[in-house]
């Protein structure tokens, strides 16, 4: 609802975002849109988030037992985009094909494309003066002297990082008071152990989270065991079986196993490739014991088990809690804002599992909107009231309580009328609404070449992304008007081509180069 009536009296906020990968990139654009002064504090050495992919991995930790990560990024070289890149752009800076040196025209293009249409997302608006890149944050608290909902403020404690290496510069602290705090850092960083499975500790063999999985290279010749059978698993399990003697896969339950596309992986890589219940123990000889009482003598074991919600800056005097084995944030009112510290503290970026960045987008416009008082939330009664029936009502339906934050599979209307619900946003397009579910299909049916089939897209689709196509010229243009004058000649010479636009509109032109390693 609008603060009052007509037009409200804005309240400019000044407002530090903690992460610059795409939820903290959406959040400042829509942060500065409303008039709020922004300080982005990222750890990296560049924008991107997960996507800004790091050859390095923990070798100190490579399980991930201790916090803070200190290597960001869980991008393997390997992987390319599970999502059509018609569906992967902010509302207005589509994630359209550019030609130039490096770049990725697939419709399902590697992880550095998505980084470098990042890049182009913070060039286009403006957005690197508010980035302070190498910043670590070490603390996030409530100023003591301003406790109240009004006047509440925040002390952001932060430490300059050595670029190039996971060390901290101890003469680079410092700490700065901010009206809003916006905590954008994503869920894939702190990994995610299984608990049931006995004699890691005295394993001696090598083990790692996916997270410290780069390239299949250190394990030439080798046995390994995969467990987890999801998307990291499936594609980690393939790319191994390049160079492995052996890849053993362990499904978490029988619905992860029993797909057509573990079928297919089956009957394709059958020499190399073999597929297990649940892995029971770890014997200090090397053999990996699975629950129906096979074993296999394994070199190493990486978990593909996902990760946990970790925010260990966060100092909020219990006010907000990660609990559940780490699925779980709470409490958080339309997983955004907790109660008892709205609307200074939000978040942005916690489901999983939804439409990005447009999601992401959503719910930083509604931030923003909120910060400046052009809408108002429920009072922190009628918040937590909504968050507690919210959960009830899920775990009467069945929902388990790791889904928390698991909106369009078990919601996916909630996750289309999010945008429309708190600050008008527009509606997705019925056609990428459908593309989505084909792409789902697709990768459900086969998720070795689902990516590179000639597209099957209906006349729906089709239309949908002929029109998505015409905004070529369009970008471009926008994207040179905010420029300078130099800068504008030399983004003409850079502008997207329209070469094979038609066959991109009937249905996109694969590259046949080697797939970018980062």
């Amino acid at each position: 609802m609008a603060a009052g009536d007509g037009e409200p009296v804005l309240q400019l906020k000044s407002v530090c975002v903690v992460g610059a990968g795409m939820a903290g990139l959406a959040a400042a654009r829509e942060l500065r849109r409303e008039g709020h002064a922004v300080t982005v504090m990222e750890q990296s050495s560049d924008v991107g988030g997960q996507w800004l992919y790091d050859p390095r991995t923990d070798v100190v930790d490579p399980l991930g037992a201790v916090e803070p990560v200190r290597v960001p990024s869980s991008i393997y070289a390997c992987l390319r985009l599970t999502s059509p890149r018609e569906v992967m752009g902010f509302s207005d800076f589509q994630f359209l094909p550019r030609e130039g040196a490096g770049r990725d025209l697939r419709r399902y293009p590697g992880h550095r494309e998505l980084h470098c249409y990042l890049r182009n997302f913070c060039d286009a608006f403006g957005l690197m003066d508010a980035v302070k890149l190498d910043t670590r944050v070490l603390r996030v608290a409530p100023v003591a002297m301003s406790m109240s909902t009004t006047t509440r403020r925040w002390a952001v404690r932060s430490v300059r990082r050595l670029s190039g290496t996971d060390d901290d510069d101890d003469a680079g602290k410092d700490e700065e008071v901010f009206d809003a705090v916006v905590v954008a850092t994503g869920n894939y960083a702190q990994r995610m152990l299984p608990s049931d499975i006995q004699g890691m500790g005295e394993w001696r063999r090598r083990q790692l989270h996916s997270h410290s999985y780069r390239t299949p290279v250190p394990f030439h010749d080798e046995a390994v065991v995969v467990v987890g059978c999801g998307a990291s698993g499936k594609d980690i399990a393939l790319d191994l079986g390049r160079v492995a003697r052996e890849v053993h896969l362990a499904a978490s339950s029988e619905a992860e196993a029993a797909t057509p596309a573990m079928s297919r992986m089956l009957a394709n890589h059958g020499d190399v490739l073999r597929l297990h219940p649940r892995v029971r123990q770890l014997h200090t000889d090397g053999q990996v014991e699975f629950t129906d009482g096979s074993s296999v003598m394994a070199d190493t074991v990486i978990y593909c088990t996902g990760y946990a919600y970790s925010f260990p800056f966060l100092d909020t005097g219990g006010a907000v809690t990660v609990s559940d084995d780490g699925y779980v944030v709470g409490p958080l009112f339309e997983h955004v804002f907790p109660p008892s510290l709205a609307p200074t503290l939000s978040f942005v970026g916690v489901p999983r599992k939804v439409l990005i960045p447009w999601f992401f987008e959503v719910q930083a416009r509604w931030v923003a909107q909120v910060l400046s008082g052009r809408r108002t939330l429920p009072s922190e009664d009628q918040m937590l009231r909504s968050v507690e029936e919210q959960l009830r009502a899920r775990e009467a339906a069945g929902v388990a309580r790791k889904h928390t934050h698991n909106i369009a599979s078990v919601e996916p209307r909630d996750m289309y009328e999010f945008g429309e619900k708190y600050c008008d946003f527009t509606p997705t397009e019925e056609w990428k609404k459908e593309l989505i579910l084909s792409s789902n299909a697709s990768m459900d049916d086969d998720v070795e070449t689902f990516r590179d089939r000639a597209a099957d897209d209906s006349e729906k689709v089709r239309k949908g992304v002929q029109g998505w196509l015409g905004g070529l010229v369009a970008q471009a243009q926008e994207e040179t008007a905010v420029k300078t004058e130099d800068s504008q000649a030399h983004e003409a010479r850079q502008a997207p081509g329209l070469t094979n636009r038609d066959q991109w509109a009937h249905g996109f032109r694969f590259v046949t180069e080697p797939e970018l390693m980062g």
